[in-house]
C-alpha cells in the first residue's frame, strides 16, 4: 500500500521539528486498548486454569448459538458483542491485530477524539459480530479478536483516501470523508480495497499462515469494514454541516 499523502504545506517548507515524529507516536486511547488486549491474553495464558479460561470464553466471547434461545439469556448476551474483541486465540493473532490497530487506529483516534473513537470501536465491533451471526446462527464456535473493529478503521481510512495531516505533530486523517463514489475513483483506495478483500479471502481459507491454527472469521472482517466505510461520517467530529467537500468537486 502506498505511503499516506500529507496534506497542508509542502514538507520542504515545514519546520524541521514539525517533520520529525517519534517512532511510537500513539494516542493514549490506542495504547490503552493495546495494553488491555495484551494483559487479558497474558492472564489467560499464564494465570488462569483451563476451566477458568473456558469460563472467560463462555462469558466474553461472541458465540452465535447462545442467541438461539436454547440456553437461556443472561447479561453476557448483551456484553459479548463488545467484549469478544479483547480476546485473542494466540500470540500471532494478538500481535497481528495490535500492529494493525496501531497503524490504522492512531490517525483515526487523533481525528475523532477519545470518546468518538471508542464509540466507533464498539459500533464496528458490534456490526462485525452481527454479520457473523447472520451467516452462522447455529455455530457453537466462539468469535474472538479485535479484527472486526480494526477492519472498521480500515474502512474509515479508505473514506479519507488515506490522507494524513501531520502538521500538529499528531498524525490524523485529513479532509472530509470522501463520497462513496469518489472512493471508487481513487486508484489508491481501489487498490487497497482489492488487496484487502483478497487477503481476507485467502486468510479465511488457510489462516494466518500454513501450520498456524487460528481460523479467520473473514465475514466479521467484512461486517466491520462496511460499518466503518459507510458510517464514519456519524463519528467525525470535524465535519461541519454546509462545509464544502473538496471531493464533491472531483
Amino acid at each position: 500500500m502506498s505511503e499516506p499523502v500529507t496534506r497542508g504545506r509542502p514538507e520542504a517548507l515545514e519546520p524541521e521539528a514539525a517533520r520529525r515524529e517519534p517512532i511510537f507516536n500513539l494516542p493514549a486511547v490506542v495504547v490503552a486498548l493495546i495494553a488491555l488486549c495484551v494483559l487479558i491474553h497474558l492472564l489467560r495464558v499464564y494465570v488462569l486454569s483451563a476451566g477458568q479460561d473456558l469460563a472467560v470464553l463462555v462469558n466474553l466471547a461472541f458465540v452465535p448459538v447462545f442467541y438461539s434461545g436454547r440456553f437461556g439469556f443472561d447479561i453476557s448476551q448483551f456484553t459479548s458483542p463488545i467484549t469478544y474483541a479483547f480476546l485473542h486465540g494466540s500470540a500471532v493473532h494478538l500481535v497481528v491485530n495490535m500492529i494493525w490497530l496501531a497503524a490504522f487506529g492512531s490517525p483515526l483516534a487523533n481525528r475523532l477524539g477519545v470518546v468518538r473513537f471508542l464509540l466507533f470501536w464498539a459500533f464496528t465491533g458490534i456490526c462485525a459480530a452481527l454479520l457473523h451471526y447472520v451467516l452462522h446462527m447455529e455455530d457453537p464456535s466462539p468469535l474472538i479478536g479485535a479484527s472486526g473493529a480494526i477492519s472498521g478503521m480500515m474502512g474509515a481510512a479508505a473514506r479519507f483516501g488515506f490522507q494524513i495531516d501531520r502538521s500538529s505533530g499528531r498524525p490524523a486523517f485529513a479532509g472530509w470523508p470522501m463520497p462513496i463514489l469518489a472512493v471508487f475513483r481513487s486508484r489508491t483506495a481501489v487498490t487497497f480495497l482489492g488487496v484487502w478483500m483478497v487477503v481476507n479471502l485467502v486468510t479465511g481459507l488457510i489462516g494466518f499462515a500454513p501450520g498456524v491454527g487460528d481460523t479467520i472469521a473473514w465475514e466479521a472482517h467484512i461486517g466491520g469494514f462496511l460499518a466503518g466505510f459507510l458510517c464514519i461520517d456519524w463519528f467525525d467530529r470535524s465535519r461541519r454541516a454546509g462545509s464544502a467537500d473538496m471531493w464533491d468537486r472531483v
